[in-house]
């Protein structure tokens, strides 16, 4: 069985304003749902994440992604 995709930081806070995962940026019904969905379905949403938690948090969390 082959590893699945996994935008996990490890930094598992859900905020409770936006309902967000603070390191990742996933809901709390997307992290639920992730190990059942298709690697098509999380690609989908891992590819917009980044944009996602700049909307939601702006500068005020720090940055995950790698420099």
């Amino acid at each position: 069985m082959s590893k699945i995709s996994s935008p996990c930081t490890k930094l598992c806070i859900l905020d409770p304003a936006t309902g967000l995962c603070e390191g990742c940026g996933r809901s709390a019904g997307e992290i639920g749902r992730w190990a059942g969905m298709s690697e098509t379905e999380r690609r989908s949403i891992m590819a917009g994440l980044k944009a996602r938690r700049r909307q939601a948090f702006g500068e005020r969390r720090p940055r995950l992604e790698p420099t």
